[in-house]
């Protein structure tokens, strides 16, 4: 096997990783939400500290990449994250889990950011585009933890040792894919940060919008099953997965669709899909029209951020790197601030009316892309 075709398979072991191991959680969040008798305000602030630990260490890990090699952070991060998972299956208490969530979101963010890294590598091996299939195989591994998570909530299997057995199996996957990366050098010095410039904001606030969605998706589709639908406890998880299974599905075929209807065309029909799942589910909470409407979501969010870094990438202001970093910037920012945000008006006025008000994040994606096609064409 040339090294080439090794690097890619190995790589997407690690994307494997990365999403059945963040899936595996977020299927059991009901499960740990009922353990530690959270209401929606109080869980909306715990699951705070997971984004919060990633953005807290993007510089440490901005340092770790100039200095190491992305093939040796990946693995160290590979380690910490499923180390991790295995003990947030054990907590009994808010400040534990507080502080399991925290480290989580560290050790994903080391994972995550070197893993990226490495794709880019891998993608520098072929003449054809090969990376948007790691982000498949991430939803594909994404759908299978959710749907295993759904197996274990059915046999009323405890979060200790599912989420043991998982990560011990992930730890072994990564010990066996490790051998077949890319050494990488360590990134040459620059600047760690960006903010985009005023060409930019609109593919910053996009991102924001989707990763916002993404976020809430991630948190809360477990629990709005379970509260605003109220299916039974066996398919709690049945949301989180159509939603991973549609995501999937959106990413391996996205690039066909693009080539048929354009980018922006893709865009704007991503956020208008967003919209109209949210309303969806939040006007039919039953379990098939709420998995319709998840389901809509996910393929509305498959491919946006991609093809918005793919645009950033092509700024005539910044370069293609500073460019990319600024409005992925912007993004996580959504990714941290607005699931929380989620509790507190599902406790002040009902989860139904909070993924309703979400809608409003897909008319402004599709608002957004409509202003940047009428700049281009202006330009043009």
């Amino acid at each position: 096997m040339n090294q080439a075709r090794r690097a890619r398979i190995a790589i997407a072991l690690f994307f494997f990783i990365s999403g059945f191991g963040f899936s595996t959680w977020a299927s059991r969040i009901p499960d740990i939400q009922h353990r530690l008798r959270l209401n929606e305000a109080e869980l909306g602030s715990v699951l705070f500290a997971l984004p919060l630990g990633l953005m807290v260490t993007m510089p440490i890990t901005g340092f770790l990449l100039q200095r190491y090699s992305s093939s040796r952070i990946m693995f160290i991060g590979a380690l910490a994250f499923n180390g991790m998972l295995s003990c947030l299956g054990f907590v009994t208490a808010v400040w534990q889990l507080v502080i399991g969530l925290f480290c989580f979101g560290a050790s994903r963010n080391l994972l995550n950011i070197s893993m990226n890294a490495q794709s880019v590598g891998v993608q520098a091996l072929y003449e054809r585009s090969i990376i948007t299939t790691f982000h498949g195989i991430w939803s594909v591994a994404g759908f299978s933890g959710a749907a295993l998570g759904g197996v274990m909530v059915y046999f009323q299997v405890g979060t200790s040792w599912h989420f043991l057995v998982v990560g011990v199996l992930l730890v072994i996957l990564g010990f066996f894919a490790y051998p077949g990366v890319l050494e990488q050098p360590p990134a040459p010095t620059g600047r760690r940060f960006a903010l985009p410039d005023k060409h930019l904001l609109k593919y910053g606030l996009i991102c924001f919008a989707v990763m916002s969605c993404e976020g809430t998706m991630y948190d809360w589709s477990g629990i709005y099953f379970q509260k605003a639908v109220q299916a039974s406890r066996e398919v709690v998880t049945a949301g989180f997965v159509a939603y991973m299974v549609a995501m999937a599905a959106g990413r391996f075929s996205g690039d066909r669709v693009v080539h048929k209807f354009g980018v922006m065309n893709m865009i704007k029909y991503s956020g208008m899909l967003i919209c109209c799942g949210l309303l969806l589910a939040a006007l039919w909470p039953q379990p098939v029209a709420a998995g319709i409407g998840f389901m809509m979501i996910g393929v509305g969010v498959s491919c946006v951020v991609p093809l918005v870094f793919s645009m950033a990438g092509k700024s005539k202001t910044m370069a293609n790197g500073p460019a990319i970093a600024a409005v992925s910037t912007v993004g996580y920012l959504g990714f941290l601030l607005v699931p929380p945000v989620i509790g507190f008006l599902a406790e002040a006025l009902s989860l139904r009316w909070a993924f309703g008000l979400m809608a409003g994040f897909g008319i402004l994606i599709t608002y957004l892309i409509l202003r940047a096609e009428q700049t281009q064409s202006s330009a043009a």
